[in-house]
Parts: structure tokens; sequence; C-alpha cells
């Protein structure tokens, strides 16, 4: 893994961390900072009038900020797999009336949700992937082996199979696989073996038990280096939610939603991430792609986006007063006319 994709504060974090808190321990709502919510602000381009989706609300930072830059008429649709979420933007954004829209929802459904809330075609959408600080300090859903709790990890807790669940069943090879394709996690096989051969004597059920059990199987980290137990957290995290699946779906239906000139904006804070979207991107831009040897195109194909240049990182005074957002890279794209 990339080192500037590492997070020295625990699993990977969200884009809404708390200034002052690494930890991610108790805040307000209003105490999240919007990770480079200027940067995004200014490649998305919102005006009044605008449509805007942000399809991860989290903490609502970034949704409050665009429904301001798009004032008097704009309108934002907020979605969120997490029901607290929602229930936090509700509050947070109260003030907008009916120009905020919120829906509980993973963005994998996009192409489903927006139209039928009226976001249809739209001038803008953004993703804001990871965790919040509101789910790395839950103790009941063990995303982070600093807060502890039980093993959960579901953003959605109403389905799916819980990361303890992953522990308890999956057999040494396939969590192998699970660790070194999601965490990309150099001891993946002998944590494996130590996760299986655990299990029979004590089930895994907590954060505490997993990130003791990692540290006591892999060497002793070197000074200033991530906590042993990082990537195996990331790993189980994006296995339960299906992260990288949904990543895909929700930049697909960009293509679908954002009418000519709208602006797909994407932070992310792991290499895994930022690669989807990077590819995801330059495949866009491309026109034809007949081998060398036809002469003429018979694809028909044509660019769909316009990359709006190079990733962007935080800048030092952000990630002084903001250390969570120190992996965090923005990628913007515009759509271009079929």
């Amino acid at each position: 893994m990339n080192d500037n994709f590492r997070d020295p504060l625990g699993p990977v974090f969200d884009g809404e961390a708390v200034a002052g808190s690494p930890e991610g321990g108790a805040e307000t709502e209003l105490g999240h900072l919007p990770v480079m919510v200027d940067e995004v602000l200014e490649t998305l381009a919102a005006n009044s009038g605008s449509l805007h989706i942000d399809a991860t609300l989290g903490g609502a930072g970034h949704a409050e900020r665009i429904l301001e830059a798009s004032a008097p008429d704009g309108r934002l649709l907020g979605l969120d797999a997490d029901g607290a979420a929602i229930a936090r933007g509700q509050r947070r954004l109260a003030r907008f009336g009916d120009r905020a829209v919120l829906r509980q929802a993973n963005f994998r459904e996009l192409v489903l949700v927006a139209p039928k809330a009226g976001f249809g075609a739209v001038d803008g959408l953004f993703m804001d992937l990871g965790l919040s600080s509101f789910q790395l300090g839950d103790v009941q859903r063990g995303f982070g082996f600093r807060a502890g709790g039980r093993l959960d990890m579901r953003f959605d807790t109403s389905h799916g199979r819980s990361a303890a669940d992953l522990l308890a069943t999956m057999d040494a090879a396939e969590l192998t696989a699970l660790f070194r394709k999601y965490g990309e996690e150099p001891f993946a096989g002998r944590i494996s073996r130590a996760i299986v051969e655990t299990r029979v004597r004590t089930p895994i059920e907590t954060a505490e038990q997993l990130a003791a059990l990692v540290e006591r199987s892999v060497p002793a980290p070197r000074a200033h280096r991530t906590h042993p137990a990082t990537r195996v957290f990331q790993a189980l995290r994006i296995a339960v939610n299906d992260e990288l699946g949904a990543l895909e779906a929700g930049l697909a239906a960009s293509l679908v939603l954002l009418r000519p000139g709208g602006r797909l904006v994407v932070l992310s804070y792991h290499s895994l991430e930022d690669r989807i979207v990077k590819r995801f991107i330059a495949t866009e831009q491309k026109g034809c792609i007949c081998p060398p040897e036809v002469p003429i195109c018979v694809c028909g194909r044509q660019p769909r986006l316009r990359s709006l240049g190079k990733s962007r990182a935080p800048g030092v005074a952000e990630v002084q007063s903001n250390p969570r957002s120190r992996s965090a890279r923005l990628r913007g794209a515009e759509r271009v006319a079929a």
C-alpha cells in the first residue's frame, strides 16, 4: 500500500474528521470538519439553482456547504447507508427546508433512488468515501480498534453479514485472500492462521480481541508506523460492506445522472479506492478503442468524461488542524455531451 494512504491513527478514516480529536472521541455534530471543503466546492462549481447529490452524507458538513453555495434555490439529495447519519443530517440541514432531500440508501442504488427523489439529471455528484468519525467512535459496531466494541462493521445494520461472522466462518485461505486483496496486508497468512487457531478456543467477537490478536501475530512495528491491525480492520470493513463494488456502481451511475457539464467529485482515503476512481475517469475520457489495425472506427465510442486535472491533496494548514485529512485525495471530472 502506498505510504501516502496510511492512517497512523487507526483504520482508514472518514472525510468528516474532528479537529483536535485524533481518536475520534466525543464530538458534537457541528464539530466535524468536512475535508478539503473549499476544494470540493471549487471543483463542483455549485451555484444558484443547481442540483447536487451528496452520495455519502456522513456528518453533512459538505452537504451544508453545497447548499449554502447553491442558495437561494439549489437543491441537494443526500444519501447514506447508515440511518444514524440520515438522522443527524436531518437535524443539521433542517434550516434549508425542502432544499435538502435525504434518503437512507447505499450509493450503489443511485440510479434507482435519485430519479425517484427528483434528481434524475444533476449538476454535481459528490462522494466522500470511508468512515465518518461517528462510525469510527461507535462502540456498538467495532469499526475502530481504539473505540472497541462488538465486531459488526456494517454501515446498514439491518442486513448483511457482520465482521464477527466472517471471522467465525471463513477458513484460513479465504481470510488470507481477503486481507491481501482489501488490506494489502503483508502478514495475511500468519494473521489468518492465528484467527483460525484462536476461534477454536474463543470466539473473536470484539474489536479489542481482534486488535490484540493481530498485534501478537506480527513483528513489532517500526516507530511511527500504523497500528498492526489497521489493514486487517480496513479489509474486513471493505468486505462486509462490499465498498469497492459499491464504488464502481456509484461511479457508473454518474454517467447516467450527470447532465453535460455536470461535475463528479470524489474524495478517497486509501490507494484501493483512489485507483478505481483514477482508472474510471481515464477510461471514460477515451474515445475510439478500436485496434490500431482497423482503418476506421467501428466501435462508435465517444468520450463521456473530461478530467479536471491531477489529484489534489489537503494543504499543510488543513492537515495540521485536522490530522485525519492527511490521506485524502480529491479527483474531479466533467460530463461531456455524448
